[in-house]
């Protein structure tokens, strides 16, 4: 595994959990040294992210973010762009839900914090292991998107309006 998408993964792994992450448990996990991981984190705290290092472990300290609910509609084919104007914008898709007439709501979480998240989620859906979402409501639903302001929220809202993604609620 490369040193970028190792770094994505304990981001992702520490943003999934409340209880601290020793280092050797995630040395073993990705098959590298103690220290390598002591190299990620460093990198990781140096690009911003809160990183705390406890006596049993690293932790991914919860930074109140803004968040907002965003209803879309877009093709199959447009995942990745709608994930890529949230990303890039600074924010991070939290979950997805629909309102089925039938079932109620219907909701996964995501948690998709880099553009390698969101292509690994349309390549396993382009597999054909599984239907996304929005297919059960011809195209229609729901993000939980968050950020570190209203303001990148805001502008992940224009973005999303500019590209015909967002639906008024």
């Amino acid at each position: 595994m490369k040193a970028e998408k190792r770094r994505e993964e304990i981001l992702s792994l520490m943003g999934n959990t409340r209880t601290p992450l020793p280092a050797n448990i995630l040395a073993d996990r990705f098959g590298v040294s103690r220290q390598v991981i002591v190299q990620d984190i460093a990198i990781l705290r140096a690009r911003g992210y809160a990183v705390t290092a406890t006596n049993r472990g690293y932790v991914l300290s919860a930074k109140t973010r803004a968040e907002r609910v965003f209803k879309c509609r877009h093709s199959f084919e447009e995942i990745v762009d709608e994930g890529a104007i949230i990303i890039q914008s600074g924010g991070k898709v939290e979950d997805i839900f629909v309102n089925h007439r039938v079932y109620g709501r219907i909701s996964a979480r995501l948690d998709l914090i880099t553009m390698t998240h969101v292509e690994e989620l349309y390549r396993s859906l382009v597999s054909g292991a599984s239907k996304p979402l929005m297919s059960v409501t011809d195209g229609y639903h729901y993000h939980t998107v968050s950020a570190e302001s209203e303001a990148a929220l805001d502008e992940i809202e224009n973005k999303l309006r500019e590209r015909g993604f967002l639906i008024e609620i």
